[in-house]
């Protein structure tokens, strides 16, 4: 049986106005953060990156359609994967419904993977997903924005991701979340590890491709509307270990 505290009414208002201050508090600090987001300096993005999009070969000013923000969520899919990692499915599972939203406020949003289209197309048709979805396969986009690294990097370090310096890492990984995860997307967990999550977003001014943000990690956590649900909760996250799967393969465990 769950233990908790079991309270009166009046015991719950008095706590939960008491927490209200400091949900209140929480909001004008990520206002406060949003802005000083806003406020980064932009980068010049100098060079010519090529994806494949259903449409054709793009470049990345293409990939805005005529919007002046571009928002890029770097999904964790690369050449050897044969699914897409299952927490970024969790969160791309969103996508969907305010992609629309963003595409008619000036904002167009965009998965960017390294595996070929498509596999990203089949493994899009499996999830039953509409959002824009391109290849960086054969171009330098991912290595530059820090979601992907080399064989030879993998065994000897010198990568970064989140803004710190990335130790070598083990051939082999047969223990653990990243065991588990590597599996569901059909490759083992050093192939696996290549890859990293995260999001940019860019603006176009005059022509001129901008990069104005990226995020990573744990920075990742309030685009994953699954996390959102769980911390209003009565249990919370809840976890004991990596549980989430594909949405499609929860009744196949």
């Amino acid at each position: 049986m769950t233990r908790h505290i079991i309270g009166t009414r009046e015991e719950w208002l008095a706590a939960r106005l008491d927490l209200l201050q400091a949900e209140k508090e929480l909001t004008r600090r990520s206002d406060e953060l949003a802005r000083r987001r806003q406020e980064l300096p932009w980068v010049q993005v100098d060079k010519e990156y090529r994806f494949e999009t259903d449409e054709g070969s793009a470049s990345l000013a293409d990939l805005f359609r005529g919007r002046s923000q571009l928002l890029v969520y770097h999904f964790m899919f690369g050449p050897d994967y044969r699914a897409g990692c299952p927490s970024c499915s969790a969160i791309a599972d969103g996508f969907n419904g305010f992609v629309v939203h963003l595409a008619n406020h000036d904002v167009m949003l965009w998965a960017v993977s390294q595996a070929p289209l498509a596999k990203l197309q089949a493994f899009k048709r499996r999830m039953g997903w509409t959002f824009p979805w391109a290849s960086s396969r054969g171009s330098d986009f991912n290595f530059d924005f820090n979601v992907s690294i080399t064989e030879d990097q993998q065994r000897r370090g010198g990568f970064e991701y989140n803004y710190r310096p990335g130790a070598a890492l083990p051939s082999r990984a047969d223990q653990g979340p990243g065991a588990k995860a590597a599996a569901m997307t059909g490759t083992d967990a050093a192939t696996f590890m290549r890859q990293r999550p995260g999001m940019s977003a860019f603006a176009l001014d005059d022509g001129v491709v901008y990069h104005t943000y990226s995020t990573y990690a744990r920075g990742l956590d309030g685009l994953w509307g699954m996390y959102q649900w769980l911390d209003r909760a009565p249990k919370g996250r809840n976890e004991t270990g990596f549980w989430w799967r594909h949405h499609d393969m929860y009744d196949k465990r």
